[in-house]
């Protein structure tokens, strides 16, 4: 039996490129893979954007500044819960800080394959400092864990699917203000944030690529063969908290002052 072709934009034809955190890691978290290609049959495909993985610099950077605010509980007790997680970047990153967990949720049974290889690798070689698993569903039937939880997209789907996973979280943690906070790179739809009285912004900037990120995604974009995809040297993100649809303050909260700098 033959090997099962790649999704386009994941071979060297495609102007595919390894990204250094790869090549570093011995991992598969590069190519860019476009919303067209990601079929799955599901109802939510047409809404799919595009799979490229986070600049690790960006996502560090942005772990950092969540934790360095007014939390409900330790990092330790929060899930991390990457939502449309690809390949999985991202979890690897967050897996190497101290959270109770690391979920990837991933409709695409070919990336989330790429994905739980690549859990495989982070485990094998002690980077893991907690359980990691992906979820190979659609984010708007996930169902979330019963204690704190920290989500982080990566604009990986439309306004539509969008506008789902916000009432979804509402029914999910309707008695649970304060339980889950969002973190959203690439915030193009922070609008539905906004206009959501369920959630409350904690924050909204721009977020720097090392030199080294920046330097691989113009590498990598530039060589793309449609050049949809522009490269910049900036990522602008948010972080929001749910609420509930009642806001509410709880009594106590935890700040946690480590990897703030």
């Amino acid at each position: 039996m033959g090997r099962k072709r790649r999704l386009p934009g994941l071979t060297v034809k495609d102007g595919y490129m390894r990204h250094p955190f790869d090549i570093e890691n011995h991992v598969e978290t590069s190519g860019l893979v476009h919303g067209r290609d990601l079929k799955t049959g599901h109802a939510h495909d047409r809404h799919s954007t595009a799979y490229y993985g986070i600049a690790p610099s960006v996502l560090t950077q942005l772990c950092a500044r969540w934790r360095g605010m007014p939390l409900k509980a330790p990092p330790y007790d929060y899930s991390f819960i990457d939502l449309g997680a690809g390949m999985g970047r991202a979890m690897l990153l967050a897996a190497q800080m101290p959270f109770r967990e690391v979920i990837g949720v991933e409709l695409h049974p070919d990336l989330a394959a790429v994905a739980e290889r690549n859990i495989g690798v982070w485990q094998k070689t002690g980077r893991a400092r907690c359980p990691m698993r992906i979820v190979c569903q659609d984010v708007t039937e996930f169902q979330f864990p019963a204690n704190p939880c920290v989500a982080y997209l990566f604009n990986p789907f439309g306004e539509q699917v969008l506008r789902r996973l916000l009432r979804h979280i509402g029914d999910e943690f309707a008695v649970r203000g304060g339980q889950l906070d969002l973190i959203y790179a690439n915030d193009e739809m922070a609008h539905e944030f906004q206009t959501n009285a369920g959630f409350a912004r904690l924050w909204t900037g721009l977020v720097p690529l090392s030199e080294e990120d920046e330097k691989a995604d113009r590498a990598i974009l530039e060589h793309q063969p449609d050049g949809e995809y522009a490269w910049s040297t900036e990522e602008p993100s948010s972080i929001y908290r749910w609420v509930g649809r009642k806001q509410h303050e709880e009594e106590h909260s935890y700040t946690d002052h480590a990897d703030t700098k």
